[in-house]
């Protein structure tokens, strides 16, 4: 092989003896295209999680071919290596076309091949591509024990192919719209394992018949040389939305706080609520129900409502070990404590030296975190399982509000993947569901400070006035939710633990996770760090 320049494409290309069908056995091909290309490629893609680290090398790690009927292309898993000492993997598949006017974006690498020139593409962009994935996925057979294996649900009859196009700009994965009615979500950061979303949306929709996520039709899966099963694609229905419950909420909190001025509604005429009370919509004060509406009020109640039914289907499996419910137990505490206390103090870390970033109310509550950081280990490190009565289940684990689709007069629950922060592993454990709960009040919370920061010059009250109604509405919306969360799971005979327990996982939960977000607001929104510090301020005051 060697690098040429070709006036025609006005930039070096490649040149090679070999049909595209071989490229990727040819071993100088593939060094000089890891190391003189995709070092660089890579960098640039939005799906790339690497930017804060620094490149060492990438590797090839696996290779396999999508074909069907003569159309080639090839999947690659490429191990990118840092210089920090940790890798990523990816998925980039790969196609070859001989069209100049190809889309810039997609291209990879100008190449000649047996006197045929053109391009290397990511095939993403190239709607044959996305066809053979389809027409791969309608077609499969029950049983495949080749390394590229195809499923589809059973019962579902798949229309001919018709179209496919990006869903949207998308950042750690790729998804295509077909037909406009159903959707493939590309994992592009791909582990050596099962995707939690792939295991997660298939055992609700296709075991458990759950309605309130989108339904599981097909997968794409490939077996490593080490026999392992790594999900590459996950098919489902495209749901009929309204948008996420994220925007939902945001908008009719404006309408709260905008009713405060309209309505004239004092702080001192509301009353106050103890936090993790239960209470039916019909018990509440009659200022509050006034104030906050019975709109959003029977919307958290829907919301705790579908939360309870995920929860009860993910904890009525007897089978599968996978999914079976099991006690809290020693080797959980040791796993608990030792993650988080890494987190404590990576966080501790970061907020000292972002301090100078900081300032008002946000700096006050930032130096009372680091002043305080040993009553929080203590509390981090005092996870005492032997008193817990609950069950452990599979979770959603990165439950929030983005991550709920407004159907109408409905809930749609969806993007089980885990927290990004998490090893695979680790997204996998079996937690309280009450972790789930806790990750939805928290972005409760942010619900309630966005608006704030957002709509402040609309509100005649200021901002530390807004703080004292935002965190009373918070305390009124947890406590409708958790009356009917309670009232369900208990009927269905789901173990969340007795009242105590229930509080004290709430608040162990509420603190971890606010610990965790104050990572990412420190690094990315310095200005939105109140709302963890907040968060982990109401936790040690209750």
């Amino acid at each position: 092989m060697k690098e040429k320049t070709n006036t025609n494409f006005n930039a070096p290309i490649f040149s090679s003896k070999n049909k595209w069908e071989e490229l990727i056995e040819d071993t100088n091909f593939v060094n000089v295209f890891l190391s003189d290309v995709l070092e660089d490629y890579i960098q640039k893609q939005r799906w790339y999680g690497g930017k804060s680290s620094k490149l060492k090398y990438i590797e090839l790690s696996e290779y396999f071919r999508i074909q069907q009927a003569g159309e080639v292309y090839f999947g690659l898993i490429l191990e990118v290596d840092f210089v920090e000492a940790f890798y990523h993997h990816y998925f980039l598949p790969i196609a070859f076309v001989s069209d100049k006017e190809y889309a810039k974006e997609s291209r990879i690498l100008p190449i000649e091949l047996k006197n045929q020139k053109g391009y290397i593409i990511d095939a993403m962009h190239l709607e044959a591509f996305r066809k053979v994935v389809y027409q791969r996925i309608s077609s499969a057979l029950p049983i495949d024990k080749t390394p590229v294996q195809y499923h589809k649900t059973d019962g579902f009859n798949f229309p001919e192919y018709k179209s496919s196009r990006f869903m949207g700009v998308e950042q750690s994965n790729t998804s295509i719209i077909y037909n406009d009615a159903f959707i493939v979500k590309f994992f592009r950061r791909i582990y050596a394992d099962k995707n939690p979303d792939y295991e997660m949306s298939r055992f609700l929709s296709d075991k458990k018949d759950f309605k309130n996520t989108p339904p599981y039709l097909g997968s794409m899966n490939i077996i490593d040389s080490e026999k392992t099963n790594i999900t590459i694609a996950l098919m489902q229905k495209l749901v009929p939305n309204n948008g996420d419950a994220w925007e939902y909420f945001l908008k009719e909190l404006h309408v709260i706080f905008d009713a405060i001025d309209t309505k004239k509604t004092s702080f001192k005429s509301l009353p106050d609520i103890e936090i993790f009370k239960r209470q039916k919509i019909a018990e509440l004060p009659a200022q509050i129900v006034d104030w906050i509406g019975l709109n959003l009020l029977n919307k958290v109640k829907l919301l705790a409502l579908r939360t309870a039914e995920m929860h009860i289907a993910l904890g009525s499996e007897f089978e599968e070990t996978a999914f079976t419910p099991t006690r809290f137990n020693g080797d959980y505490t040791v796993w608990l404590k030792n993650r988080l206390t890494y987190q404590f103090q990576n966080r501790l870390n970061l907020t000292e030296n972002n301090l100078h970033k900081l300032e008002g109310f946000s700096l006050e509550l930032a130096k009372e975190f680091l002043e305080k950081k040993n009553e929080i280990r203590k509390r981090l490190v005092n996870f005492d399982s032997t008193k817990l009565k609950g069950e452990r289940i599979r979770i959603h684990g990165d439950y929030h509000l983005g991550q709920i689709l407004v159907q109408d007069d409905d809930f749609c629950i969806l993007d089980f993947e885990g927290e990004p922060e998490s090893t695979i592993r680790d997204r996998k454990v079996k937690q309280p569901p009450l972790k789930d709960v806790a990750g939805l009040f928290r972005s409760f919370h942010y619900a309630i400070y966005s608006t704030i920061f957002s709509n402040q010059e609309e509100y005649s009250k200021t901002q530390v006035e807004l703080f004292e109604y935002g965190e009373l509405l918070y305390k009124y919306m947890i406590s409708v939710f958790l009356e009917t969360y309670r009232e369900i799971t208990q009927n269905a005979n789901l173990s969340i633990g007795y009242t105590n327990e229930r509080k004290y996982l709430l608040k162990y939960c509420l603190l971890e996770k606010a610990i965790y977000e104050l990572g990412y607001e420190l690094n990315s929104r310095p200005k939105w760090t109140i709302i963890p510090l907040k968060g982990i301020t109401n936790i040690l005051n209750t």
